[in-house]
This record gives C-alpha cells, sequence and structure tokens, in this order.
C-alpha cells in the first residue's frame, strides 16, 4: 500500500503549526518534505511529520530554532541523554510548581481564616525555603551590604514572615519570572516597554518584600545576576538565558528613570 503524503495545508490543519512555519522550516533546512507534486506542492510523509514532533519538542524546551538541526541530527544516544537532562529538569520543576500552589493555598487558607499561620516549626522553614542554598550568598550578602540600611530593613522584614507569607513572596516571584519567560518566547527585546514593565514589577516585589530598592540598587543587581556564575545559574534554571534578559530589561527600566 502506498504510503499516504498530506500538502503542506494539510498538515497545518492537522498539526496547528502554520503553514507559514512550515514553509520556514523547509526554507532554513529543518524539515524539508521528502516530496513535490508534479506541481511542485510539498508533500510530507509519515517520517516528516515525526521530524516535525521532534522539532516541537525540543522548541518546547526552550531550545533555540537555530540549535535544534542540531539536535534533531545528532547520533540518538545524544539526543536521548539530552531529552533525559531535560525530562529530570521538569520533574523537578513541576515539583517546585507543586510546592509553591501549595504554599499559595495555604495563604488563601490563612486569609479565609481556615489555617492558624503565627508559628513555623523547623520542618516548615525547610519547606519554605527547598530548593535554595543560602550558603552560597550569606558571606557575600554580609560583606557587601551587612553595615547598609538595606540589609537591616530587609533582616527586620524577614523575621517576621510566617510560613504563608514565605510561600506568597514566592509564587509573586514566580509569577515575575513567567512574565520575563513569555517575553522571551515571544522574541521581544528586554528593553521593550513590555518588559521593563515586569522590570518595574521586579522591583516592586523587592521593594514590598526585602528593602527599598532604588534604581541604582537595582542596576547593581541587574549586574550581579550575570557578573557571578552562581546567580546566573540558578535564574537560568527557569529558562537558559533568563538572567542575561531580566539583566538587560532591569538595567533598561533603570536607566529610564534617571532620564
Amino acid at each position: 500500500m502506498d504510503e499516504t503524503r498530506w500538502t503542506v495545508g494539510e498538515v497545518a490543519a492537522l498539526t496547528g503549526v502554520s503553514v507559514r512555519t512550515l514553509h520556514h522550516y523547509d526554507e532554513i533546512g529543518l524539515l524539508r518534505p521528502a516530496e513535490r507534486s508534479g506541481s511542485n506542492y510539498r508533500l510530507y510523509t509519515l517520517g516528516d511529520l515525526a521530524r516535525l514532533r521532534r522539532v516541537l519538542t525540543w522548541r518546547a524546551l526552550g531550545v533555540p530554532l537555530a540549535e535544534v538541526a542540531g539536535v534533531l541530527d545528532a547520533p540518538p544516544d545524544l539526543e536521548r541523554e539530552a531529552l533525559r537532562a531535560h525530562a529530570a529538569r521538569l520533574r523537578e520543576d513541576l515539583r517546585r510548581a507543586e510546592h509553591t500552589l501549595r504554599q499559595v493555598q495555604a495563604r488563601l487558607d490563612a486569609l479565609d481564616g481556615r489555617a492558624e499561620e503565627s508559628t513555623m516549626n523547623n520542618e516548615d522553614v525547610k519547606a519554605v525555603f527547598d530548593g535554595f542554598d543560602p550558603a552560597l550568598y550569606e558571606t557575600e550578602v554580609r560583606e557587601r551590604w551587612g553595615d547598609t540600611d538595606a540589609y537591616r530593613q530587609s533582616a527586620a522584614r524577614t523575621a517576621r514572615y510566617s510560613k504563608a507569607d514565605w510561600g506568597r513572596i514566592r509564587a509573586e516571584m514566580d509569577g515575575i519570572t513567567a512574565g520575563y519567560v513569555d517575553l522571551m518566547d515571544a522574541g521581544v527585546p528586554p528593553t521593550d516597554g513590555r518588559a521593563q514593565a515586569v522590570a518595574a514589577r521586579h522591583r516592586a516585589h523587592i521593594s514590598g518584600a526585602y528593602y527599598d530598592a532604588s534604581p541604582q540598587m537595582m542596576r547593581g543587581l541587574a549586574q550581579m545576576w550575570v557578573a557571578d556564575e552562581r546567580f546566573t545559574r540558578n535564574i537560568d534554571r527557569a529558562r537558559a538565558g533568563l538572567a542575561a534578559y531580566q539583566s538587560a530589561a532591569v538595567t533598561a527600566w533603570a536607566d529610564a528613570q534617571d532620564g
């Protein structure tokens, strides 16, 4: 039996990938249909659709389009290992998202009078800070800012926070991170007004939760996110390149405040 062939329009209708995108994939050599009709129309085979599925999988994982072809054409063992690494990261992201959801629900329960949040035991504290490694930063924080008003203000505020407070703060930061990532995925430059709006939310978050962050202080934080590999590595766990993107967005926001 002859293998089924699909036109570009049929592939677009079946997969949800636009005709324009399929044409672009063909032009750059990422997904060239196996055959052409007598009228020179693109005809896709089942193998072509399988490759398209792989393309979409890697794009969903945040791999830049320019790098996807190299991944697809690599030996199967290398792609398998890369997928395993991404799967492990996604499972960790899911665990963190579930943890954050529990904290948000705890805060909602507290606001509705269904939970007591005035005390925290050791296990509560451990759960709230799950995923953080304060030892990486505490010495440096004290050396840089230990004698500053910002450090004292942050220490005074955080000492009063309950388990639900920490859950709310973490959920708020997760929302800001998601805002940056959505703009990155949409190809919005960090200097765009939309990115600077997220940067303004970022500044408001820091000022509300920790200390009053001036534009100059935000500029210093932005530099640290990319200058210190520990911060870069931690931020980029959410999305490769996120540290550089949010650093540029916050720097642009701070520069605009000085203008």
